[in-house]
């Protein structure tokens, strides 16, 4: 990347954060410190009343309108605290110079507050375009009024006409997946199970125009009350791939904003992933979900991964000015639906790829910058050093040395616009090993050494600017200027 400091993404937030209202406070006090550590951006966690109030992390919406300033599902405030803590913590970290990414969940609602009686089928679990009953009456919960709001900001309420499906018939008192009669999934989602238009809760009918303009209205409204700078967008393969393209280029539009944007759309292939790109428009990057993968194969083999294939098949091979690069997340840290955690081992070397390499805008997980509690999980060991090393090291031509199973490397030559800056890194997910490897004439006799610590030994470049690196075995090394080191370890 050409641009003075590298874009870098920190996901503010883990699962199992304290349920104590204190989040927003938190995340504005540490402002600053992400800011110098080189934290461009940040992704909050969904702001708006779950159906579980103060104990929802925030994907279980009720009311989108409610950012914890009404007392409805048992709290006023969400789990990170209230409507004017979020306010504050958004400007605080604005002014630190980091852009604030807002996550959206419009796929499906939670906690209704009335059951409404709607005609339905329900659908084969294992194949959702196979009905397996005749429509018949079941008791859905669809009907969102929001008392607690009282009409604030909104009169819109919801009903069974701005639904397509459920997962549960309180008549019955039975679960499972029931279209409602006279409505279809819609056609352009993910194949998965058929067709996995239904998610979860009550399925949004994103062919009710009723639902796309009150959608329009309230991202509006969002956009004026909080000020933030772009979004994390959840569960994109549940929802017509065409509907962001319509609402990103409308908000654009009417805004005047760039707003940057990044979609979760799950699948461990790219083939999906360009699908939905190109069906979209190109309106927002996506995770490199099939990169993470590769990780998680890596760090489970044992040292038996190929080293040279572990970008093989991923985003930042196919599409890489649409990726956004991640080493794990809220879903796949221990304990949640889709945990595929990355082994400790594995976590600095996996970094290391994200964050100095020419390719891909990296997302850092909240829980391993700052650990996770709740399991004991530690800090990544030098993670920190790795975000810093991205912003005053990671420029210039990249030249890579893939030509080892276990042992891969890269160097940077740096840029004459970042005094100090060019690396080289090496990995090993086996034996220890060396590589010759050059970072460029212009580091002629320039002495390099390990950011992590791992090697103690200083590496001095030869007239070409060249040297013999080491890297311990199952282990990372990243070797800078020597007057890099003292700017990033200060």
């Amino acid at each position: 990347m050409s641009k003075k400091t590298n874009m870098t993404i920190l996901q503010g937030f883990e699962w199992y954060l304290p349920e104590d209202g204190n989040h927003w406070n938190l995340l504005a006090e540490k402002a600053k410190e992400l800011h110098k550590m080189g934290i461009t951006g940040i992704w909050l966690p969904p702001a708006y009343k779950g159906t579980g109030g103060i104990h929802d992390v925030g994907y279980g919406v009720y009311d989108m309108y409610d950012i914890g300033e009404f007392n409805q599902k048992g709290s006023i405030a969400t789990k990170y605290g209230t409507k004017e803590e979020y306010l504050h913590a958004i400007k605080a970290l604005q002014a630190a110079q980091i852009k604030v990414y807002a996550d959206i969940v419009f796929n499906h609602r939670m906690g209704a507050d009335d059951l409404e009686e709607v005609s339905a089928c329900l659908d084969a679990g294992d194949n959702r375009n196979n009905q397996i009953s005749d429509a018949h009456p079941i008791l859905a919960w669809t009907k969102y009024t929001f008392p607690g709001r009282g009409g604030i900001y909104s009169d819109f309420t919801w009903n069974s006409s701005h639904f397509d499906g459920v997962d549960w018939d309180d008549r019955e008192k039975r679960n499972g997946v029931f279209l409602f009669e006279g409505k279809n999934w819609e056609s352009d989602v993910d194949k998965e199970l058929g067709n996995y238009d239904y998610l979860m809760g009550a399925d949004l009918d994103m062919t009710n125009q009723e639902v796309i303009d009150e959608l329009d209205r309230w991202g509006k409204w969002y956009l004026e009350q909080t000020n933030i700078d772009g979004f994390r967008l959840d569960a994109v393969k549940h929802i017509s791939f065409r509907f962001y393209l319509h609402w990103l280029t409308k908000l654009r539009k009417e805004s005047g904003k760039e707003l940057f944007s990044v979609a979760e759309y799950w699948n461990p292939e790219a083939a999906p992933l360009c699908e939905y790109l190109d069906a979209s428009g190109h309106v927002t990057n996506l995770f490199d979900v099939p990169l993470h993968f590769n990780f998680y194969k890596a760090s489970s083999s044992g040292g038996n991964f190929d080293m040279r294939t572990i970008s093989s098949g991923t985003l930042i091979d196919s599409r890489p000015d649409y990726a956004v690069t991640f080493v794990d997340n809220h879903d796949t840290q221990p304990g949640q639906a889709l945990e595929s955690f990355i082994q400790t081992w594995f976590k600095p070397l996996a970094y290391a790829f994200i964050l100095l390499r020419n390719t891909g805008i990296p997302c850092i997980f909240y829980g391993d910058l700052y650990g996770i509690p709740h399991d004991n999980i530690q800090p990544v060991k030098g993670l920190p050093e790795l975000i810093k090393a991205r912003n005053i090291c990671a420029y210039g031509t990249q030249t890579d040395y893939f030509d080892h199973e276990n042992v891969i490397g890269w160097t940077r030559s740096g840029s004459s616009a970042m005094p100090n800056s060019g690396m080289a890194v090496i990995m090993s997910d086996g034996a220890s090993g060396n590589k010759y490897m050059c970072v460029g004439a212009e580091h002629a006799g320039e002495t390099f050494v390990d950011l992590l610590g791992n090697h103690q030994e200083p590496i001095v470049l030869n007239e070409a600017g060249c040297g013999d690196f080491k890297v311990n075995g199952g282990s990372v090394s990243v070797y800078v200027p020597i007057a890099a080191y003292s700017q990033i370890i200060k």
